[in-house]
């Protein structure tokens, strides 16, 4: 479903945490894409940059780091709080990244029953979230995802174009 307001005001603010993340990625010369996991209150349960380079993984996509770190993070609250939980279920989490997730990345997104999706840059040559396919609203999917497009949208982009023009010279 696509939210009647293009974002909420606190999405900006997270946003800005997922760029420190992107900008952390040029340190490995991995693409600038960054992504954080926030709970329930808004804190940041996971966080990740591409790690692609980095770790010679063609997973480490930021999100699936993000992802990683949040699931870890609830497992490890779930046991010293002495509850039950699997851990993997993100319900109540929201993910925000700097660009369009990948069909990959959606896939997780869906499986760890992710609610919500922020994003800033459209990817109009493998996006899985309105430019190529749309996992996240595929009705035929158990789990369906609120997006929330196109948030500091110029910012994302220039980082991604800044990074490719200096890799192409």
């Amino acid at each position: 479903m696509i939210p009647t307001e293009p974002y909420h005001a606190e999405h900006r603010a997270w946003m800005g945490l997922a760029l420190d993340e992107a900008r952390r990625a040029l340190d490995t010369e991995d693409v600038p894409i960054g992504a954080v996991v926030l709970g329930p209150d808004g804190g940041v349960l996971g966080a990740g940059r591409n790690e692609r380079e980095a770790h010679g993984d063609p997973t480490a996509h930021a999100e699936i780091v993000a992802i990683r770190q949040a699931a870890a993070a609830l497992q490890r609250h779930a046991l010293e709080l002495g509850e039950g939980g699997d851990g993997w279920r993100l319900e109540d989490c929201t993910l925000v990244v700097t660009l369009e997730p990948c069909a990959m990345c959606a896939g997780a997104i869906v499986l760890a029953r992710i609610p919500r999706v922020v994003f800033g840059a459209w990817d109009e040559k493998a996006g899985a979230v309105g430019s190529v396919f749309d996992i996240l609203r595929e009705r035929r999917l158990n789990h369906w995802v609120e997006v929330y497009p196109g948030v500091r949208e110029e910012e994302c982009s220039a980082l991604l174009r800044d990074f490719f023009a200096a890799h192409r010279k």
